[in-house]
């Protein structure tokens, strides 16, 4: 039989399991609307500057070339 200071420590670990399970899922979920999107985004940009470096690369050799 738990006497009350068994029910103290059941209902406390209780409540630290609800705040450390929440913790997880939160960041979770932080991860998937936050930061991911976001590194998605920064790859995206990276691509595009390289890809419009290359075109003004490409088209700096043909002017070049014309002359």
């Amino acid at each position: 039989m738990v006497n009350e200071l068994g029910w103290f420590y059941i209902g406390g670990m209780t409540v630290l399991f609800f705040f450390w399970a929440y913790g997880i899922v939160s960041f979770l979920l932080d991860l998937k609307n936050k930061f991911i999107p976001k590194g998605r985004q920064y790859l995206r940009g990276r691509r595009r500057i390289k890809e419009k470096e290359r075109r003004e690369k490409e088209r700096e050799e043909r002017e070049e070339q014309l002359y």
